[in-house]
């Protein structure tokens, strides 16, 4: 029987109703209970260490969870992170970056509807973590509905359903059903030994580009921030004409400050050598952000800053595929 550690931090999966709405409430204990088929398959022990919405999870409680589960990891086979879904994606993301070479499973999980109420996800989405977190593979790992996502590839694309987030430019690794794993891939195994690495500058900020933004909007961004992400258009267009903000962004560079070129499609990826706009915006210092989506651009470049300020040293970080956020021919695989 696997020992498995649950570690609650909050969010929908846990809360109850109070005055102001929906709050975390429930205790790791009070989770397992609600789920009777989980402790059938693994050994679980609990523990909190925090219970909030997830709204208000910042990044100095990824480094929480992260420390946590260096404490405890020669103790025990795999961990369960239930987690609100809001910036569920951020949190499985930075945990990919900050936890190397891992040789267990690390699964996040939540619910759109709290488990106490009677129609519910939540006790399939903890009795699928905690099955998922029994098997012999490493790495961070988010489970929703039955469906395992690596950890740097989920997105929550829907409020209300259960179905709620999926896997953006990568295939699925698995399906669970009755607590069965059905593997569409198998991860590789890992011989590393664990590495933390809680390395976060925070300093970032992500600007999404619309017809009318005034390039004057860096001038407040400059003195605020280490790291600009410009959601620009389509396979990575930015505007040279009217509004240029291609003088801005020089400016930027010029000043040390990473900037990444990414695209507000969330699907396949930009392409900044296609078309002028996008070209003419390359032939500065710019980090591309090929296939990576949002929530693992925003980590991971905090991640990088926090290892170096040389703004080559992050570029090469960024452009670099780790914990398979970047797909091979957009970048250098790790």
């Amino acid at each position: 029987m696997k020992k498995i550690l649950l570690l609650a931090t909050g969010g929908t999966i846990a809360s109850l109703e109070g005055k102001d709405g929906l709050v975390p409430g429930l205790a790791p204990i009070e989770l397992l209970n609600y789920s009777q088929n989980a402790s059938l398959s693994a050994d679980v022990t609990c523990e909190i260490i925090m219970n909030r919405d997830s709204t208000n999870m910042q990044p100095e409680h990824w480094v929480e969870m992260v420390y946590k589960i260096a404490e405890k990891y020669d103790q025990y086979d795999g961990f369960v992170i239930t987690h609100g879904t809001d910036t569920l994606g951020y949190t499985s993301s930075a945990l990919s970056y900050m936890l190397q070479g891992l040789s267990k499973p690390v699964v996040v999980t939540g619910s759109q509807v709290p488990i106490s109420f009677k129609k519910t996800d939540a006790i399939k989405n903890l009795n699928d973590a905690i099955c998922f977190a029994c098997e012999n593979v490493g790495g961070v790992y988010v489970v929703f509905d039955g469906r395992v996502i690596i950890g740097t590839r989920a997105v929550k694309m829907r409020t209300k359903s259960f179905d709620a987030f999926e896997s953006i430019n990568h295939p699925y690794v698995a399906q669970i059903k009755d607590n069965k794993v059905t593997y569409y891939w198998k991860p590789k195994p890992t011989f590393e030994s664990l590495k933390v690495d809680v390395s976060l500058c925070p300093d970032v900020f992500v600007l999404t580009l619309h017809p009318g933004t005034k390039p004057e909007i860096f001038n407040c961004l400059k003195g605020l921030y280490k790291g600009i992400i410009i959601e620009s258009y389509g396979n990575g267009g930015v505007p040279f004409e009217e509004r240029s903000l291609l003088p801005k962004i020089k400016e930027l560079t010029e000043a040390g400050i990473a900037v990444l070129i990414s695209t507000q499609c969330l699907e396949e990826g930009g392409d900044l050598f296609l078309y002028e706009v996008g070209r003419k915006v390359s032939q500065y210092n710019v980090i591309v952000s090929g296939d990576m989506n949002k929530e693992a651009i925003v980590t991971k470049l905090m991640w990088a800053l926090g290892k170096s300020e040389d703004i080559h040293e992050v570029k090469a970080i960024m452009e670099t595929s780790i914990a398979g956020d970047l797909s091979v021919e957009w970048g250098q695989d790790d």
